[in-house]
């Protein structure tokens, strides 16, 4: 799957789940700030990520994801095994 096709798919569903515009989703923003999301909510996150993409991730592979590319750097690694 290609970079830009996850990142479209990831907002998308970030977007609709947590009622903000994916506009606002810069490469660097802050992904918690950004969605006004706590540590309970980076666990819907996590399923939502699963479910989409059909891969399987725990709460310690988000630990260091902070803004959105982290999350996008992520999901390239685990869907595309890089």
């Amino acid at each position: 799957m290609e970079r830009q096709e996850i990142i479209t798919a990831i907002n998308n569903q970030l977007a609709e789940e947590f009622e903000k515009d994916s506009a606002d989703f810069a490469l660097d923003g802050d992904l918690r700030e950004t969605l006004e999301i706590d540590s309970l909510d980076i666990v819907d996150v996590i399923v939502m990520v699963e479910r989409l993409f059909a891969i399987k991730t725990s709460k310690e592979d988000f630990a260091n994801v902070k803004t959105f590319n982290d999350l996008y750097d992520l999901l390239d690694s685990r869907i595309n095994n890089k």
